[in-house]
């Protein structure tokens, strides 16, 4: 799938910058930056939900460890 994407003219210089460092694309380096956003996003929701799951299962054991 093609897209146009307008990027700050700061950002351009340096993704030209990197790219020529790494020997890769612009295009490259801005999937790879899509992909560790969406990691991000799913490891927040992953632990957001961990929480989630451990305060509804073990609300008890957690209040008696706090009095502990």
């Amino acid at each position: 799938m093609a897209m146009n994407l307008r990027v700050p003219a700061e950002l351009d210089r340096r993704l030209d910058l990197l790219a020529d460092e790494e020997h890769t694309s612009k295009s490259a380096l801005l999937l790879q930056g899509a992909e560790l956003v969406l990691q991000r996003h799913r490891s927040r929701r992953d632990i957001s939900e961990g929480l989630d799951f451990v305060m509804s299962h073990d609300a008890e054991l957690l209040t008696r460890l706090e009095d502990a």
